[in-house]
C-alpha cells in the first residue's frame, strides 16, 4: 500500500500546503525518540518543538531561504523514522573509500553511534568526545546552554522536527587553552534500512554540538556518506557551534551522500572575542542537497572564513544559503563559493551579509562562481549586503560562465586533448578552494573527486555526441 503522501496530486497551492502538513505530522507520529534517560531540561523543549510543527509556517518559494528551492519533490516521499540501525555486513571503514587521516573518531551508522568502530583513545586531557545522546545522560548540565537559544525568529519546521525528535550526534567539549593534536574525524555512514513497503527510505537525524572554551583550538572534519550510491534516504543534521574568546576552529565538511538521498544541513556559529572559525564545504552527493550556515558576531575582532565548492550534475540540486550577522564593531568575514554545473544540475547559492548599524569597521567579502560545462545546467546565485553602519569595508559579487574557448584552443593548440584540457581547466577554477585543506589527504581527496566527476562529464558528453 503507498503512502497517501506518494498518491496525491500536487494541483494547487492549498493542496500542497496541506500535504506538507500531513508529512511533517505522519512523520512525528510514526518516530520513537530514546527520551529515557533525557534531562528535565530537554523534556518541554521536544514536546515545545512537537507543537511548533503544528503552528510554523510551511515551506514555500515566498520564503527567502526557500526562493529558488523545488522544495515539493520532498512531499512527494515517504520516509521512515524508525529503522534498525545494524547493517547485514560488517563494516570495515577503511574500506569505503576515505582518506586515511590520523585522528580521534566517531562513526554514525544511519544516526546512532557505532563505538567497535570509532577510534576515541588517548583524548588529551579537557576534552570530551562523544554522542550527544552520551553527553546528555551523563553530563547534561553542559548542554544546556546549547539548547537554550531553541525556537528563535525564523525557526522553520526541520529544525523543529530535529529538536523533537533527534536521538544521538556528536558532542565535542574543548576545555580553556587545550588544544587537540590530532583532528576529530566525524563518519556519517548512512544506508535506507526502512523495513516498511509504505516508505522510499529512512529519516535520520543528527544534533550536533561543538563548544570550545577560552583559547581552545580543534579540527573537526565530517563525511557524509554512503556506500551504496543508489540508497534513497533523507538525512537532517543540525549542528550548534560555541567559540569564546581567542579559540580557534577549522570545520570541513564533505557531503558525499548517495545520488539518490535527501540531505539538509543547519549550521550555527556564534562567535566571542578575538575567534576565529575557519570552514570548507564540499558537495558531490545527493539527489536534494541544503546547506545553510549562520554565523552571528557577539563580540569584537572575531573573524570567520567560509569556502565551499559544489559539483552538481543531471537531476541534482545543490543549494547553499549564507546568513552572516555583523553585529558588533570590528569584525571580519569572508565567503568564497565555487561550483561547477554539468548534465542538467541545478544549483543555489543565497549569501547574505547583514552589517548592523553598531558594526562599525566591519569587514566583509562575498563572492560565487559558477561554472556550466553544458547548457541544460542552471544555477541560480544571489549575493547580497545589508549594510546599516557607514563606515565599514564591505564587497560582495558573482559570476556565472562557460569555459573559455580560447584558453582551450591554446592548450589544444600546444596538442593537448580536449577532453584533457577541459579537465585542466575546470581542475584549475577549483584550486584555490581544495587548497583550503591543511591536510594534504584531504586535498588529495577532493582532487580525485572532482576528477572523477570530469571524467563522467567527458563521457556523457562523447555519448550524446554519438562517440
Amino acid at each position: 500500500m503507498k503512502s497517501p503522501v506518494q498518491n496525491a496530486q500536487l494541483q494547487t497551492p492549498q493542496q500542497r500546503q496541506q500535504l506538507q502538513r500531513e508529512w511533517f505530522q505522519q512523520l512525528v507520529v510514526g518516530a520513537e525518540v530514546d527520551a529515557e534517560y533525557d534531562p528535565d531540561w530537554l523534556l518541554p523543549l521536544r514536546e515545545k518543538a512537537l507543537q511548533s510543527i503544528s503552528t510554523l509556517p510551511l515551506l514555500n518559494r515566498k520564503q527567502e531561504a526557500w526562493r529558488y528551492n523545488r522544495v515539493d519533490n520532498i512531499f512527494q516521499n515517504s520516509f521512515d523514522p524508525l529503522f534498525d540501525n545494524d547493517l547485514e555486513q560488517k563494516i570495515c571503514i577503511e574500506d569505503i573509500g576515505l582518506p586515511a587521516i590520523d585522528s580521534y573518531r566517531l562513526v554514525f551508522i544511519n544516526g546512532r553511534i557505532d563505538l567497535s568502530l570509532s577510534e576515541l583513545s588517548e583524548l588529551p586531557a579537557g576534552v570530551i568526545l562523544t554522542g550527544t545522546a552520551e553527553a546528555l545522560r551523563t553530563i547534561p548540565d553542559q548542554l544546556m546552554s546549547s539548547f537554550d537559544h531553541l525556537h528563535q525568529p525564523g525557526e522553520q519546521l526541520f529544525t523543529a522536527l530535529n529538536t523533537a525528535l533527534f536521538n544521538d550526534g556528536v558532542y565535542l567539549h574543548v576545555n580553556q587553552s587545550v588544544t587537540l593534536d590530532r583532528p576529530v574525524e566525524i563518519i556519517y555512514l548512512n544506508n535506507n534500512l526502512t523495513r516498511s513497503e509504505q516508505h522510499v527510505g529512512s529519516m535520520i537525524q543528527t544534533r550536533n554540538i561543538i563548544d570550545l572554551e577560552s583559547g581552545a583550538s580543534a579540527t573537526v572534519i565530517e563525511h557524509f556518506i554512503s556506500n551504496n550510491k543508489h540508497e534513497k534516504y533523507f538525512h537532517n543534521n543540525f549542528t550548534d557551534i560555541n567559540l569564546a574568546d581567542d579559540s580557534r576552529l577549522r570545520h570541513y565538511r564533505i557531503q558525499d551522500e548517495s545520488r539518490l538521498a535527501y540531505h539538509l544541513s543547519n549550521v550555527q556559529i556564534t562567535q566571542h572575542r578575538r575567534s576565529r572559525y575557519f570552514s570548507t564545504c564540499l558537495a558531490f552527493g545527493g539527489l536534494w542537497s541544503k546547506s545553510a550556515v549562520r554565523v552571528e558576531f557577539q563580540a569584537q575582532q572575531a573573524e570567520c572564513d567560509l569556502l565551499g565548492l559544489y559539483t552538481v550534475g543531471d537531476q541534482q540540486l545543490t543549494d547553499f544559503h549564507l546568513d552572516v550577522q555583523h553585529r558588533v564593531p570590528s569584525c571580519r568575514s569572508s565567503e568564497q563559493f565555487k561550483g561547477i554545473l554539468y548534465g542538467r544540475g541545478r544549483a543555489v547559492f543565497d549569501g547574505r551579509i547583514l552589517v548592523d548599524r553598531q558594526a562599525q569597521h566591519s569587514d566583509a567579502a562575498l563572492t560565487n562562481d559558477n561554472l556550466l560545462l553544458v547548457r541544460d545546467a542552471e544555477v541560480n546565485t544571489k549575493p547580497q549586503l545589508e549594510i546599516y553602519a557607514d563606515d565599514v569595508k564591505c564587497s560582495h559579487g558573482t559570476t556565472v560562465g562557460r569555459l573559455d574557448p580560447e584558453q582551450l584552443f591554446y592548450m589544444r593548440s600546444r596538442g593537448i586533448a580536449e577532453h584533457s584540457a577541459r579537465k585542466m581547466l575546470c581542475q584549475g577554477f577549483a584550486t584555490d578552494i581544495i587548497e583550503s585543506f591543511e591536510l594534504q589527504q584531504l586535498r588529495d581527496y577532493a582532487s580525485e573527486k572532482i576528477a572523477h566527476t570530469l571524467n563522467s562529464v567527458e563521457s556523457e558528453m562523447e555519448h550524446k555526441n554519438g562517440h
